[in-house]
């Protein structure tokens, strides 16, 4: 299944990192409040990701990692909302990038 012509774990890895992204704008959350929502992001889209891959075991380690860094910085570290988004950010870039060659596409039906 692609979308887009691409994978879908791409397309979700890419589109949590970019919701990341935006969260580092802040809008006027602190930056405990704008780490909350960023582990969020990641542990929702992890869960997305684990759902239309196989093993699940990759997917939901590359959620996890970046939704501990994202806590890790908002709530353990002294750092702005705006390197929170860029450290969530590299994070599931990076994770995204190793964990893909040990993941498939989980089986569909075939229409």
């Amino acid at each position: 299944m692609k979308v887009f012509g691409r994978e879908p774990a791409l397309i979700i890895a890419t589109v949590s990192a970019g919701l990341s992204l935006l969260v580092s704008f802040q809008f006027g959350l602190s930056a405990e409040q704008a780490g909350a929502i960023v582990a969020v992001i990641s542990a929702v889209f992890a869960a997305a990701t684990a759902a239309i891959t196989r093993p699940i075991a990759p997917a939901a380690f590359t959620g996890l990692v970046a939704a501990v860094v994202a806590l890790l910085a908002a709530y353990g570290l002294d750092v702005s909302a705006e390197t929170v988004g860029a450290l969530n950010a590299a994070v599931l870039a990076v994770l995204g990038l190793l964990t893909r060659g040990q993941v498939s596409p989980a089986k569909t039906a075939a229409v």
